[in-house]
């Protein structure tokens, strides 16, 4: 007999949730899947290839090789659960690492560690980009507040202007801030600029800056060589088998958090404890297993619709960008584990609640039917004492929780697909909780689609089409100078420079070279830019 289709009293209905929701008692945790049928016949076929994920997420964690294109394991569950490690060597190093960031962070708090004899540190600028960034900046916002005993700021990018920000809002502070360096290769080129504006500006004002700099990095990398050669304040390891998105609890992460006086014990018991229930091989127990489910139904196994994450509490706005890299870079593949082409992926975005009842939310209930929904919301309010009410009986906090209850009902009114996700609080032990339960998803869930989720060709091919950029700029330099007095099009000089194919490249070069008044590049309009020629006079 073929299942009864579901209606909206069904969906609202008090039956479904219950038979969707999953309560982890030691988390305080709760899983509402009423919005996607993780319990209907699409899911109960998916049954063998969730068995093979758990198969093989039990191997990754042994140590086999997760990554055949590097040779390369991944390991990012031993660093919250040393144990694990398949080697006690390795357990060592994890714990040594986790003991001497809680020790440099004491330091530092104490004095011991400082710019200068008798004058402490008194904030943080942290250098790095993509998962060397995005962790720690997530843990800054969710868990920073007044009494922090130090103050972080980012440099996350190669944007001139952005970097000038920063520095300008440090301003006298950079004589006390320690400088934290995060590049797995120790070569990242956009973290290197950073750290090479901040050593100009330390120097400028006739510091010191070997003792306001730390390392994160690769063992023998040219960071790591630097930081051992110059005296670094503090070098910390970065190892192989941590991809960047998944480094926040390793000193990537820990070390921002321990400078900044968050309880990096209590976020890595968050984590270690969210694997313990991520790892029960049954969906009916399993939250990562049942969002893993949640993601293949919704999306047909091809990420045929995007996940848009809401969560519900300022403190998680950087939750939905943290996610985006989590969760694209490593389920965005051309092909899978068999070599065949698959184009596979999820799309992610997402604002916070209830920013969204006034932003597309609108989109969400009456357009196109191409996404789920995750809302995040969290029970304790987060503030100490009684809140104002704004109403008779209703304050802020009671508005947001209607908010998202009521955002909840208005999608599932319309048949939209919605996961409710409940945090008790947020503080680091669920906020490592919160990371490690989309981490084990996202394994779960390639393996269920049998693609690669630990590795990135296409970041590095755009890495290297960036070097490619460069080594054209230079050429195009040497051919301008070299032709004095020549004015020729984009086209003309792509040629010259020895890189024809590079046409278009070349004019967006040359249009920035003659913005750029220190290389002499003249520009002469022809009404077209096809037209446009370009020069150094003679």
């Amino acid at each position: 007999m073929l299942p009864r289709e579901v209606t909206m009293s069904d969906r609202l209905g008090f039956d479904l949730f219950a038979r969707r929701v999953l309560a982890i008692d030691e988390l305080e945790l709760l899983l509402d899947c009423a919005g996607i049928e993780i319990d209907g016949p699409q899911a109960e076929a998916l049954a063998p290839d969730l068995e093979r994920a758990f198969a093989e997420m039990r191997a990754l964690e042994a140590g086999a090789i997760a990554n055949p294109d590097e040779g390369r394991r991944v390991g990012h569950y031993w660093l919250r659960d040393p144990e694990l490690a398949p080697e006690p060597a390795l357990r060592r190093a994890i714990e040594q690492a986790i003991d001497d960031v809680e020790s440099f962070a004491r330091q530092v708090h104490g004095g011991g560690i400082g710019p200068r004899p008798d004058v402490r540190f008194t904030d943080v600028l942290h250098v790095g980009i993509g998962g060397s960034a995005l962790g720690p900046q997530l843990a800054a916002d969710a868990l920073g507040g007044p009494a922090d005993p130090m103050r972080i700021r980012f440099v996350d990018n190669t944007d001139p202007d952005g970097i000038e920000r920063t520095f300008a809002e440090l301003g006298g502070l950079l004589e006390t801030t320690l400088v934290v360096v995060v590049s797995k290769s120790g070569g990242t080129p956009e973290t290197r600029n950073g750290m090479e504006e901040a050593v100009a500006r330390l120097a400028a004002r006739g510091l010191d800056p070997p003792r306001h700099l730390v390392a994160v990095t690769g063992e023998d990398s040219p960071l790591w060589r630097r930081a051992r050669d110059e005296r670094f304040a503090g070098l910390f390891p970065m190892w192989d088998w941590v991809g960047g998105r998944t480094s926040i609890t390793s000193a990537v992460g820990l070390l921002p958090m321990a400078l900044c006086g968050h309880d990096v014990r209590a976020f890595l018991a968050g984590a270690r404890a969210m694997d313990d229930v991520t790892r029960v091989a049954d969906a009916q127990r399993n939250p990562a297993a049942r969002l893993a489910l949640a993601w293949h139904v919704a999306g047909h196994g091809h990420g045929e619709r995007d996940m848009v994450v809401i969560p519900y509490r300022d403190r998680l706005a950087l939750f939905s960008r943290y996610l985006q890299q989590l969760v694209m870079e490593s389920l965005g593949k051309e092909k899978d584990l068999d070599g065949q082409v698959v184009h596979q992926g999820l799309a992610v975005y997402g604002n916070k609640g209830s920013t969204d009842q006034h932003a597309y939310v609108q989109q969400l209930r009456d357009g196109l039917d191409n996404f789920f929904a995750v809302l995040i919301g969290v029970r304790e309010d987060g503030v100490p004492g009684p809140l104002l009410e704004v109403e008779p009986g209703v304050t802020s906090a009671d508005y947001l929780a209607g908010f998202l209850l009521g955002t909840r009902r208005a999608l599932l009114e319309r048949g939209r697909r919605v996961i409710t996700l409940t945090l008790p609080r947020v503080d680091a032990r669920s906020l490592g909780a919160l990371i490690a339960l989309f981490e084990r998803t996202v394994g779960l869930y390639a393996s269920m689609i049998r693609i690669n989720a630990y590795h990135q060709p296409g970041v590095e091919a755009g890495k290297k089409a960036a070097a490619t950029v460069l080594a054209l700029r230079a050429a195009l330099l040497e051919s301008m100078q070299a032709g004095r007095g020549t004015f020729l099009t984009a086209p003309e000089w792509a040629g010259r420079a020895g890189h024809p194919d590079l046409a278009v490249e070349a004019f967006h070069l040359l249009e920035r070279l003659a913005a750029d008044h220190r290389h002499a590049v003249e520009r002469r309009e022809a009404g077209t830019p096809a037209g446009t020629r370009y020069g150094v006079p003679s």
